[in-house]
């Protein structure tokens, strides 16, 4: 190979390897950018889950039983740690029901 192939071989290689370090490492990460302190109702709410850690604030996601997601506080606010009680005990009832009933509408199996 003349100098000049050697050359574009070394640059096509390098492009792989960079291309696929930044694809891998921009993965877009679903993060609540901001929390209401306002109380939901807790019959809204089917579904729960903590935000990532890779997030830039702490924050837990409360899902809807239409399964629109709201960001809360973490559960150190009173009504949030409410909220995922009334939904714990709510998927265990509904466990033993099969998931069957208006009162399991939008709850998510566990």
């Amino acid at each position: 190979m003349t100098p000049f192939g050697d050359a574009k071989l070394f640059f096509c290689i390098f492009f792989i390897i960079c291309c696929s370090t930044v694809t891998e490492a921009q993965v877009p990460v679903d993060c609540c950018l901001s929390v209401a302190n306002k109380p939901i109702s807790k019959k809204l709410i089917g579904d729960y889950r903590e935000q990532d850690q890779g997030c830039s604030i702490d924050a837990t996601i409360l899902v809807t039983r239409r399964g629109l997601k709201l960001c809360a506080p973490t559960k150190d606010e009173k009504w949030v740690e409410d909220v995922m009680t009334h939904v714990d005990h709510l998927k265990k009832k509904c466990k033993k029901e099969n998931y069957q009933g208006n009162r399991c509408f939008g709850v998510k199996p566990e």
